[in-house]
C-alpha cells in the first residue's frame, strides 16, 4: 500500500483534492455564518415588515442593477459602517453580492456584530436574474 502511494503520488493527491472538493461545498455552509436561501424564500422575507435586504457589492455593481428596496453597504465598509443598520439585529436580514462569496464573508461580519436572522442569497444576483425577478438601477 505504502509503495503505491509512493509510485502514484500525483495520482493519489488527485484523488484527495477531488474529494475535499466535493465535500467543502457542505463543509462551508455547516460551518457559515449564515443561512442560504433561494429567490422563493428571499422574496418572501423580502414581503415582511421590518427585513433588510443588504448588498455589499462595489458602487459601480450596485449602480449596475440592485434588488428591489436593497441597501448598500460595500464589503470593505461594513465593519465601519455596521451602526447604520443596527435596527435590523432582530430582523431578517438578506445579504446579497453577484455571486454569493461576498455575502458569505459579510454574513460573518454581520453575525459577529449580533445580528441574529442573517440570510445569504444563493447565486447572488445572478440567480435573482436568472429566476426573472425584478432589478432596479
Amino acid at each position: 500500500m505504502g509503495e503505491f502511494i509512493v509510485s502514484n503520488w500525483a495520482l493519489v493527491a488527485v484523488f484527495v483534492a477531488s474529494g475535499v472538493m466535493l465535500v467543502w461545498p457542505e463543509l462551508s455552509r455547516l460551518v457559515g455564518a449564515s443561512n442560504e436561501i433561494g429567490t422563493l424564500e428571499a422574496t418572501r422575507l423580502m414581503n415582511q415588515a421590518g427585513s433588510l435586504i443588504l448588498d455589499v457589492r462595489d458602487g459601480n455593481e450596485y449602480a449596475a442593477g440592485h434588488l428591489p428596496r436593497a441597501r448598500h453597504i460595500p464589503l470593505g465598509e461594513l465593519s465601519n459602517r455596521i451602526e447604520e443598520i443596527g435596527k435590523y439585529k432582530d430582523k431578517p436580514v438578506i445579504v446579497t453580492c453577484r455571486s454569493g462569496m461576498r455575502a458569505g464573508a459579510a454574513a460573518k461580519v454581520l453575525k459577529g456584530a449580533g445580528f441574529s436572522a442573517v440570510y445569504q442569497l444563493k447565486g447572488g444576483l445572478g440567480a435573482w436574474q436568472q429566476a426573472s425577478l425584478p432589478v432596479e438601477k
